[in-house]
């Protein structure tokens, strides 16, 4: 008789993980439940609920009856993720920490510390999401480390998994998974990718979980919880003075503490004036942040984006952009924006010799004179 498959499931002390590994655990499977804590309440000043969550993770894992872990990644969480996030914010740009948190944590650490040192046969989460695999053959798939150095983008996978989208459209979490490797990906459980959240309120409602389903869904960044975001940054990064200047005529609307808190396309609030602006350009060198009023201003939109490296899930590059030098594609640059079709170009960076395999693309409308609107935060 074969030995039940061992399956580590992250819990997080909210309703999804715990309906996870409730699933997990009605289809026959040997269960571990970890928790991971990737923020240390004394680096900050506010409150951290990180104990709170592993305490409701661990009376879940009482309540399925399943072996429960505990793990620190807070050293890893910091250099990967948070370092990567200020970073980032101090050259202008706005990052997803979520995007970068699974990459690097949930998909790397967690999966390898699952694998190595509790013996998984696969791992699972409570992301709404899907992959093109059944559980069987996920766990048929033999680990298959990418190599590193000049040849990393001419690896290839047979049958390279692919990540699919969930069934409840709205929850659907795949935006915050596109940077997961191959072979984390191959090796994951998503056991709520079929199921809509109602249905699994209503499981958990049902099989004793009531302290995670009455508590509130977590929302935003999780590190800046519910303070404000402008105060949180400044306290890592240094204010810089400089104005909001009017895209029209020049003119100085007001004064701000920094360009790099404002994201392009974002409102901005700009004290005195009643009307809405929006972010549409921002000067680091001089401390501008060029503002257009109405979301409608034709400043705010364009019709080709430029992209650096890019990570391919299952095909690098995808075999009709090598081919035809361009593909058509669904594109979205927010979580829960709809899908739009655009024309994916392979370029180049500037300066840089072009790499055929993973090269720099460059984001064409699809048809007519629709065009890509910068995001309003």
């Amino acid at each position: 008789m074969q030995a039940a498959r061992h399956v580590v499931c992250a819990v997080s002390g909210g309703v999804d993980s715990a309906v996870a590994a409730l699933l997990l655990r009605r289809r026959g499977y040997q269960v571990t439940g970890v928790f991971m804590k990737n923020w240390d309440s004394l680096d900050e000043r506010g409150v951290c609920t990180a104990d709170r969550d592993c305490e409701d993770a661990y009376r879940v894992c009482r309540i399925l009856d399943i072996p429960f872990r505990q793990v620190s990644y807070v050293k890893e969480y910091w250099n990967d993720v948070f370092s990567d996030f200020l970073n980032e914010y101090e050259k202008g740009r706005t990052p997803n920490p979520d995007i970068v948190c699974n990459k690097h944590i949930k998909f790397r650490c967690f999966f390898n510390y699952a694998v190595d040192n509790l013996g998984a046969d696969a791992v699972a989460t409570g992301h709404y999401a899907r992959t093109s695999l059944e559980d069987e053959e996920v766990f048929q798939q033999k680990h298959i480390k990418r190599p590193e150095g000049l040849f990393r983008n001419r690896f290839e996978v047979r049958n390279a998994v692919k990540l699919l989208q969930a069934a409840d459209s709205f929850k659907d979490q795949t935006f915050f998974l596109s940077q997961v490797p191959q072979e984390a990906l191959r090796r994951t459980l998503f056991p709520l990718g079929e199921l809509t959240k109602d249905f699994v309120k209503k499981i958990a409602a049902e099989n004793r979980l009531h302290h995670v389903l009455q508590k509130k869904e977590s929302m935003g960044i999780c590190f800046i919880g519910k303070r404000n975001f402008e105060n949180f940054i400044l306290e890592y990064l240094q204010p810089r003075p400089g104005r909001f200047i009017s895209i029209e005529d020049n003119k100085v609307l007001g004064t701000h503490k920094g360009w790099f808190l404002y994201t392009l396309g974002q409102r901005a609030n700009i004290g005195g004036l009643r009307e809405p602006w929006y972010v549409v350009e921002k000067d680091g060198a001089k401390g501008d942040v060029l503002v257009a009023p109405r979301t409608d201003h034709p400043a705010l939109y364009r019709d080709l984006l430029r992209t650096g490296r890019v990570h391919w899930i299952a095909e690098e590059p995808p075999a009709a952009l090598v081919r035809d030098k361009m593909m058509e594609c669904h594109f979205r640059f927010r979580h829960q924006m709809a899908l739009v079709r655009r024309v994916l170009q392979r370029g180049r960076v500037p300066g840089q010799r072009e790499d055929p395999a993973s090269g720099a693309v460059r984001l064409h409308t699809a048809e007519g004179p629709e065009d890509v609107q910068r995001g309003h935060g």
